[in-house]
């Protein structure tokens, strides 16, 4: 019996093999674009990045920005587990005007919605002289970082998480409650643990994204700097040498606490 070569495989199947190839080009892409920048700081420069490193205005500003994705992310689950839930077991009048809303953020720039954001959310705002008499100011706060990022980020959390839903079975529900549980004993035990796979990814995209977004936080928070927003202004007063090592050091931090998180979503899910 003859060895099946990767030419024998290619000849058997050229569209799989094909396609393999045009979307490798993609991940060469990325590689090539992500690891000419590690290597220019990490290899070719080291000293300057380190030193950077031990920058504790750098260091808090990357903090901040974990920080801050991470309670806009925890308010996209609170918000976004019942609006996912609504969605995938009820159908009603308008919707796919609900969810044409929910996608809004997605396409429109972000810059847009910084401006939509510190109109509302503003001192003098609708909103935000509201809070401001309870003590929360959104401009040039934390809190506004917070709402810039839960705008942004909350449609990857209600999409994932309704798909999570929609997969779930109706008929075990319906089982659940004639047996006897509540509503409520049936969708923390039946609904929401068989939805944690996508409720687990929704999240980390979640967050993922409140990380990355710069164009609405800096309209509505330039102060204090959170990472994109500190990159911009060392790249615009020192150019790549200020602004490079800082980027490598946020992609390693993101790098690493992405593994980690898809890791232990991944335990869960087995």
């Amino acid at each position: 019996m003859g060895t099946t070569t990767i030419f024998d495989k290619v000849r058997q199947q050229p569209l799989m093999a094909l396609f393999f190839f045009i979307g490798l080009t993609i991940v060469i892409f990325v590689i090539a674009t992500l690891f000419n920048l590690l290597y220019q700081q990490l290899v070719l420069n080291p000293d300057n990045f380190l030193a950077v490193s031990r920058d504790s205005a750098v260091l808090r500003s990357i903090w901040l920005t974990l920080y801050t994705s991470f309670i806009a992310t925890l308010l996209a689950m609170l918000a976004g587990i019942p609006l996912a839930y609504v969605l995938a077991r009820k159908n009603f009048i308008g919707k796919q005007i609900v969810e044409a809303f929910i996608d809004i953020p997605v396409i429109i720039p972000h810059t847009v919605a910084g401006i939509a954001l510190f109109s509302l959310l503003m001192k003098k705002g609708a909103v935000g002289s509201v809070f401001a008499s309870l003590g929360i100011v959104f401009q040039d706060s934390m809190w506004g970082i917070v709402a810039a990022m839960f705008f942004v980020s909350y449609p990857f959390f209600v999409n994932s998480a309704k798909d999570g839903f929609e997969s779930v079975s109706p008929n075990l529900e319906h089982v659940s409650r004639t047996l006897g549980a509540s509503q409520w004993r049936t969708f923390f035990s039946i609904s929401l643990p068989l939805s944690f796979r996508h409720i687990a990814s929704g999240a980390i995209m979640a967050w993922a994204r409140g990380v990355s977004e710069f164009g609405a936080v800096v309209v509505l928070a330039y102060y204090p700097m959170i990472a994109s927003t500190l990159i911009l202004y060392k790249f615009n007063t020192g150019g790549l040498q200020e602004s490079q090592p800082i980027a490598v050091l946020l992609i390693l931090i993101c790098f690493v606490t992405f593994i980690c998180l898809r890791l232990l979503s991944n335990t869960r899910r087995r």
